[in-house]
């Protein structure tokens, strides 16, 4: 604090050399002169001084026989003359101080986490309806008001929190994870069947739940009941007395035959840059987009767009970017495919649709692949043997009353 306030009073660093430099300092001590600092060298002395002292020593310098010379000059009674002299610099450094304090006062991004049942977009309308958005006074949000909100709105959302750190509102949200249970009438007594959803044979079955209704090795046609979620309860005498329904669930793996088409035209058309571009810088604040009118920069092009903000206006979250646009001419140039070029598009779409049924637990057991022309294109037709789960669920049949269990069945 002491060393502030000498900074803000402004003090020399002085040399005093002469007849009698200890007389000149024992002078100053009973002047009540302040000096600190003080390095001897041989016979001249070094020392600082602030500028209420140094004015005062001329007759203490007659006195002593000494000389003075001011080596260097601190403080703020030097820096502000020569501050004031660079006139372009003192107006920068007063419009960005008015640009911070301005800009403190306004929101300037908005900042959503937690929300997966809530898109940003239902969110975003959330805010319009209340009337929040980038750029409001951050005096007139109403916090609390805004948190009781998201929760009356949103009714998934168990927890919320709304805070202001600087510019930036950040909104904080805890959604509830546990899965809805849908209730229905009568549940646990409709019961589920698992049905073929191939032509094939039965690989393996393991049953959890439900009554089987095929084995290991029986050919089944698509539709057939492999499960039945009605269970049968007997009477002493072995007649049916009434069923309880279940939902069926089973691991079944069947062997089907599973196939692949697809087509490629013999023309297609291939973008091919001419190496002319044109670039446009703009500036972006908020939604809006500050650049010069231009004219269409060529006849076909496309567009590449790069963004940055300034490091002080990302600090202060000020939605300010400063972007270039580069425009790059092309042209579509037909070409035709080579037997050679067909051939890998088509395996590129067939390897797309073995990798899609492998995500699904098939695994391939034979392939049969053939690629051909068909008219006026190039035709790929596939036939795979797979093994692979199957079984869909259907609602089971109700037997009518009086029916036995094997008519049931």
């Amino acid at each position: 604090m002491i060393e502030f306030f000498k900074y803000m009073k402004g003090y020399l660093r002085i040399r005093v050399w002469g007849f009698s430099p200890e007389r000149f300092m024992n002078l100053c001590s009973n002047k009540g002169i302040l000096l600190w600092d003080i390095v001897r060298e041989g016979d001249v002395y070094y020392m600082c001084i602030n500028l209420k002292g140094f004015r005062a020593l001329r007759p203490i310098v007659r006195k002593t026989g000494t000389k003075v010379a001011i080596l260097e000059k601190y403080g703020l009674p030097f820096f502000l003359p020569k501050l004031l002299k660079r006139k372009v610099f003192v107006a920068g450094l007063l419009l960005a101080v008015t640009f911070w304090t301005v800009s403190s006062r306004y929101v300037w991004n908005i900042e959503l986490t937690g929300n997966y049942q809530v898109t940003n977009d239902m969110f975003d309308s959330f805010l319009q309806e209340q009337h929040v958005a980038i750029g409001m006074r951050r005096n007139a949000l109403d916090i609390k008001e805004l948190e009781k909100e998201i929760r009356r709105q949103f009714p998934q959302v168990t927890w919320a929190s709304v805070r202001l750190t600087g510019t930036k509102l950040r909104i904080d949200m805890k959604e509830n994870d546990t899965p809805a249970v849908e209730e229905r009438e009568n549940a646990g007594t409709e019961g589920s069947d698992l049905v073929a959803e191939y032509d094939g044979v039965i690989v393996s079955m393991i049953v959890r739940s439900g009554v089987p209704q095929v084995s290991v090795g029986d050919t089944v046609e698509a539709g057939t009941v492999m499960v039945d979620g009605k269970i049968p309860i007997y009477n002493d005498d072995a007649t049916v007395r009434e069923y309880r329904y279940v939902d069926s669930d089973a691991d079944i793996v069947m062997e089907y035959v599973c196939t692949f088409s697809d087509s490629l035209p013999f023309d297609y058309v291939k973008k091919e840059y001419t190496g002319r571009v044109k670039k446009k810088n703009y500036l972006r604040v908020g939604n809006h987009e500050l650049r010069l009118p231009q004219e269409r920069p060529f006849l076909v092009y496309d567009s590449l767009i790069r963004e940055s903000r300034p490091l002080l206006f990302e600090k202060l979250s000020v939605p300010v970017f400063w972007g270039t646009c580069t425009h790059r001419e092309y042209q579509n140039v037909e070409y035709e495919y080579t037997p050679q070029e067909a051939e890998s598009e088509l395996n590129k779409k067939l390897i797309s649709f073995i990798a899609s049924l492998e995500e699904k637990g098939v695994q391939i057991i034979e392939k049969n692949v053939k690629i051909d022309i068909s008219g006026d294109s190039w035709a790929i037709s596939s036939e795979f043997l797979v093994h692979g789960p199957a079984g869909k669920s259907a609602a089971t049949a109700k037997p009518e009353s009086g029916e036995t269990q094997e008519d049931a069945q």
